[in-house]
């Protein structure tokens, strides 16, 4: 192994070796107006001490969750997570693994993928599940492309109530393909089914609907999917993984594909990441399904194994037949998912949902009690609502977080239509006392203002 060159001789035979005479040639094709000239403005090494103390003092500066109370939501949640997790998941056989391709010596790490699959099978009512996407943005994306494939079908219809940033992604996957979108709206916080009809028609290769909502709102998930079906289109549901111990699965209202976002299993919200998406589907779509797949099997002797499987229809062969570019998955997030729903078990995961419920209810009525805060629906929800608020709700915010509170999600971010609109999101983790105290200083700051 060379090691790097540290005098000019020692450089110039590098170059030599190489066959250029300078080392601005190695940066050619770069166009000289975006070449940086001078010396980069960076501060004199610090000791190891030092930057210790710089680096905490920079991370100070942060609005973090262990010193400020979180009533946001709108598709990441902090949850309250066992303590043995972080114990179990950063075990180094987990954290150094990265491709299981020679399974004679990834059994352990084969297995974990596996229990995952298994575990998105029983939460969703459906038949198989990969073994993760990146997130659930994207694994709406490959549900949209492979409805597209299955039904030979060009459209995808949206409903209003999918997360905004979801519906790019789809739209942002399927535009170069010269596959197209349509955005069907609701009627008081749920799809509006007489649109829908409109808008199911031949070229229809099927509907992805959230649930709960991306407002809070509980959809009304079986005549959806009977008008779906009837069209011959692809039932897709983004769903909410805890959501699933108190709903009804989507294998339970006939759902083709069910995707969705692992974070609340375990995976603490970070600043947009790492999430792990979730993907399963009835058998009969099972060579639609993107990314990797672990199978299980017996050896020569009867013994249990594990093995990738259904591979050769995208990244190791035929690549321009490939209907996904997902050759990887979130391994070591969806470990955490299946660790974290392994330690609280079904009736923990229920409990979790029952609290999430009711907290968020209570929350709810005690909020709408302050002048200047309406319900938008009157629409049954599960831990999130929307409420519109006769104040500017990213001031508002802002007022919050001196407080040390981090306040309802501003919907007008995504959307002008939802003007002064604020989703509030409410888990078990959060407590009778940490609510009382929102409502307390939201009454006191609308009487500063008014005052």
């Amino acid at each position: 192994m060379k090691y790097i060159p540290t005098t000019p001789e020692e450089e110039a035979k590098m170059l030599a070796e190489i066959g250029i005479n300078s080392i601005e040639e190695l940066f050619e094709d770069i166009p000289e107006e975006v070449r940086f000239r001078g010396r980069l403005n960076l501060p004199e090494a610090m000791s190891e001490a030092e930057l210790i103390k710089h680096m905490r003092e920079l991370a100070s500066r942060n609005a973090d969750l262990e010193t400020y109370t979180c009533f946001m939501g709108g598709g990441v949640y902090d949850r309250l997570v066992p303590a043995a997790l972080a114990k179990l998941v950063g075990r180094a056989e987990f954290v150094t693994t990265y491709t299981p391709y020679q399974a004679e010596v990834s059994q352990g790490v084969l297995q974990s993928i596996y229990e995952f699959q298994s575990l998105i099978c029983l939460l969703t009512g459906l038949d198989v599940a990969n073994a993760s996407v990146y997130d659930g943005a994207t694994a709406c994306a490959e549900a949209a492309l492979m409805a597209c494939a299955h039904t030979r079908r060009n459209t995808i219809l949206l409903a209003e109530g999918l997360h905004p940033e979801y519906r790019l992604v789809v739209e942002t996957y399927l535009r170069p393909q010269g596959l197209t979108t349509i955005t069907v709206p609701m009627r008081n916080g749920r799809l509006d089914m007489e649109a829908l009809r409109d808008h199911l028609s031949k070229d229809a290769a099927g509907l992805i609907i959230q649930q709960p909502n991306f407002f809070g709102c509980l959809e009304e998930v079986d005549p959806v999917g009977q008008a779906v079906h009837e069209a011959g289109g692809l039932y897709i549901a983004c769903v909410d993984p805890v959501s699933l111990a108190v709903l009804k699965s989507p294998g339970g209202y006939n759902a083709d594909i069910a995707v969705g976002e692992g974070q609340p299993l375990g995976n603490a919200p970070g600043f947009g990441g790492p999430h792990v998406g979730f993907m399963a589907t009835k058998k009969e779509l099972i060579r639609r399904l993107p990314g990797r797949i672990v199978g299980a099997t017996v050896d020569t002797e009867g013994r249990r194994g594990y093995v990738l499987t259904l591979q050769a229809r995208e990244q190791h062969i035929r690549r321009e037949r490939a209907t996904s570019n997902i050759c990887s998955n979130q391994a070591l997030n969806a470990l955490t998912a299946a660790i974290f729903l392994a330690l609280v078990g079904r009736q923990g995961l229920k409990d979790i949902a029952v609290q999430s419920l009711q907290k968020a209810h209570y929350a709810y009525r005690r909020l709408c009690e302050l002048p200047g805060f309406e319900p938008v629906f009157d629409a049954p929800f599960f831990q999130e609502f929307t409420l519109a608020v006769d104040q500017d709700v990213e001031k508002l915010n802002e007022l919050l977080l001196k407080e040390k509170i981090i306040g309802g999600l501003p919907l007008s971010r995504f959307d002008s239509r939802y003007k002064n609109w604020a989703l509030f999101c409410v888990t078990e983790a959060r407590t009778r006392e940490e609510i009382d105290r929102l409502v307390t200083v939201l009454g006191r700051l609308r009487r500063r203002e008014l005052t």
